[in-house]
């Protein structure tokens, strides 16, 4: 879920940072940069883990600010395929669930990875076992798998009333024993 990636970029250091101590400043470009973005087939940055290497100290002409290349690790949020979380119902609709981790919020359950037979009906999913019908309330802890992660392309255009764009979406699944609302298994 959690993994360290090694990132080399070059980072323009604006003069009023020349101030603090080097790789005091580097870190507060880069966390200004990086963490809570998306980078595309890594994941989500949590944070900056630490610094492997500074090297540069460029002035370019025209420019007050030097420029380092500068080698870091970062630390990023990207369940594995097949991976169980624990989560919380965030919405629930015709299409299926909306779940959240916490942090990370884009976690959509289609109806197709629900188990089988459940039902819509009064704002909520249920799945219908045996004889018994078991629900998936508002807020309720589920436990879940991964099945896809997905990077959509970025829009070029977006209407006003369009939801907001998630560069990462992570598509779950509760369709196997022990998946779903904690209630139903204890």
């Amino acid at each position: 879920m959690f993994f360290l990636s090694l990132i080399q970029h070059t980072l323009r250091l604006p003069p009023h940072l020349l101030s603090l101590p080097l790789p005091e400043a580097i870190r507060g470009e880069l966390e200004k940069l990086f963490v809570d973005k998306v980078i595309a087939q890594l994941g989500l940055c949590i944070s900056v883990y630490d610094i492997q290497s500074i090297h540069g100290g460029f002035i370019f002409a025209g420019d007050g600010a030097s420029t380092y290349t500068v080698d870091f690790r970062l630390i990023m949020f990207r369940p594995f395929e097949g991976e169980i979380l624990s989560g919380k119902v965030g919405a629930s609709d015709a299409n299926g669930l909306r779940l959240s981790v916490g942090f990370f919020k884009d976690i959509f359950l289609p109806v197709h990875l629900l188990p089988n037979p459940s039902k819509f009906e009064d704002g909520r999913w249920t799945w219908l076992y045996c004889d018994t019908e078991l629900t998936i309330e508002q807020d309720d802890e589920i436990r879940f798998r991964v099945h896809k992660i997905s990077y959509p392309p970025i829009p070029l255009e977006q209407e006003n009333d369009a939801k907001a764009f998630a560069p990462m979406v992570i598509t779950a699944s509760i369709d196997f024993d022990g998946l779903g609302p904690i209630s139903w298994w204890v």
